[in-house]
C-alpha cells in the first residue's frame, strides 16, 4: 500500500468528476489525502465523509465571467492577487504536510500549489488532467483563432506547474502528440463508477444537460424535435410539452443517459466523453466565449461521432439531424479507447513502485510564515 497526496482544481465539475473516478480506482489499495478548493471541495468532501479518504480544503484560483458568460480577465486577475501573494505560505504548509506524512507520490489535476511543494521536497508527482492537451497535442487542425487561443493558454498551463514525472492527458479525442514531447500518455476520459456500471440501451428519449444561462432558442430547439427530452441542470420545474425537467441526481441522470437516444449539452470534455463511452452521439453547443469548449467541439465534429452548433444558433433542425443520424454517428464511436481508467491506474502504479521512487533530498528550512 502506498500513500498519495492528490490535489484538484476547484473550477468546474469536470475536475472533481475526474478526481473522483481516479480515487475510486485507488482507494482500496492506497491511502489518499485529497486537497480541493472551492466548488471541488463542496462536491467531494460529502462523498468521502466517514471514509478512509481524507479531504482537506485548499485556497484556490477563482474565475469571474461577464454578463454574456465570457471570462472577465481583469476581474479574474484582480480577485486572484491575494492567492498569488499567499502562494509561498500555502506551499510551505503543504511541505510541512509532506514532511509529516511522507507520501510516496503526488498527483495534481491542474492545481498549482501541491506540485511546487512536491518539487521542493523531492517528492515525485504526476499531472493528470485535460488541460495539458494545450501543450502536448498537435493542434494544427484548429482554425486560426483557436490556434491563437491555444498558444496563449499553453503559457498558463506551463505556469501552473512543471517538472512532473509523467503527464497523463485525459480526453475524448486523440490527435497526434507534438514532436519531441516526452513522458506523456493520452488516455480516454476517467469514468465515474456509475458510468462504468451502466448497461447502455437505445431508447427514444433525448437527454439534455444545460446551464442556467441557456439561450432561449435552446428550449425551442428541444421542444421542436418531436421526442421526449429529459433536461438536467436547471432544477425541477413543471413539464413544458415534451420537455421534462429534473434535479441533478447522479443515479437517475446516469440511468437516463445510458438509455437515451442521444445527448444535447455544452462541449465539456468530461460529459461528452461519458456519453460517447455509453454509445450516445452528442449535439455539442460550446458556451459563448468558452474557447476550450470550442476546441472540444472541433474535435467532436472531426471524429464523426457528434454534431456541433453554437448555442445562439441551434434549431430544432439540428436536434432532428442528431436523431436522424444517430445510428451513423454511433457506429463511429470506439468505446474501447474512451475509458481512460485502466491506463491511468497502470501509470500511477508504476510510479508508486519502490524502484520508481528516488531517494529524496533533505527538505529545506521553511523560513518565516
Amino acid at each position: 500500500m502506498g500513500k498519495i497526496f492528490y490535489a484538484v482544481s476547484g473550477e468546474g465539475r469536470g475536475h472533481a468528476a475526474r478526481a473522483r473516478a481516479a480515487i475510486e480506482d485507488l482507494r482500496d489499495e492506497h491511502e489518499i489525502v485529497l486537497y480541493a478548493p472551492g466548488h471541488a471541495f463542496e462536491l467531494l468532501a460529502p462523498v468521502y465523509e466517514n471514509s478512509a479518504v481524507e479531504v482537506r480544503r485548499l485556497p484556490g484560483l477563482r474565475f469571474h465571467y461577464t454578463a454574456s458568460h465570457r471570462l472577465a480577465y481583469l476581474k479574474t486577475a484582480a480577485s486572484n492577487l491575494g492567492y498569488v501573494r499567499d502562494l509561498p505560505r500555502l506551499i510551505r504548509r503543504l511541505m510541512r504536510d509532506i514532511e509529516a506524512a511522507q507520501p510516496d507520490l503526488a498527483i495534481t489535476d491542474f492545481e498549482p500549489s501541491l506540485p511546487r511543494a512536491a518539487r521542493r521536497c523531492g517528492l515525485p508527482f504526476l499531472s493528470l488532467d485535460h488541460q495539458h492537451f494545450l501543450v502536448t497535442y498537435d493542434l494544427s487542425s484548429l482554425p486560426f483563432d483557436l490556434r491563437c487561443y491555444a498558444g496563449m493558454m499553453a503559457l498558463a498551463v506551463r505556469a501552473c506547474h512543471q517538472g512532473q514525472a509523467h503527464s497523463i492527458v485525459s480526453s475524448f479525442y486523440f490527435p497526434p502528440l507534438r514532436p519531441r514531447v516526452r513522458a506523456v500518455t493520452q488516455i480516454g476520459v476517467l469514468m465515474r463508477p456509475e458510468i462504468r456500471r451502466a448497461r447502455p440501451e437505445t431508447g427514444r428519449h433525448l437527454v439534455a444537460y444545460l446551464r442556467r444561462f441557456q439561450e432561449p432558442g435552446v428550449y425551442r430547439a428541444l421542444a421542436g424535435c418531436g421526442e421526449e427530452v429529459r433536461i438536467y441542470g436547471l432544477g425541477a420545474r413543471p413539464a413544458a410539452g415534451r420537455l421534462r425537467f429534473h434535479e441533478v441526481d447522479v443515479h437517475r441522470f446516469t440511468e437516463d443517459l445510458a438509455r437515451c437516444r442521444a445527448l444535447v449539452t455544452t462541449a465539456g470534455n468530461q460529459l461528452v466523453g461519458e456519453a460517447l463511452y455509453l454509445g450516445k452521439p452528442v449535439l455539442a453547443m460550446p458556451e459563448s466565449g468558452n474557447r476550450e469548449q470550442a476546441v472540444n467541439a472541433h474535435f467532436l465534429r472531426r471524429s464523426g461521432t457528434g454534431l456541433v452548433s453554437s448555442m445562439d444558433a441551434v434549431t430544432a433542425g439540428h436536434v432532428r439531424a442528431l436523431l436522424d443520424g444517430a445510428d451513423r454517428l454511433t457506429a463511429r464511436i470506439d468505446r474501447r479507447r474512451l475509458c481512460g481508467n485502466p491506463a491511468a491506474l497502470e501509470i500511477i502504479r508504476r510510479h508508486l513502485a519502490p524502484a520508481a521512487r528516488p531517494a529524496r533530498p533533505p527538505i529545506p528550512a521553511w523560513g518565516p510564515t
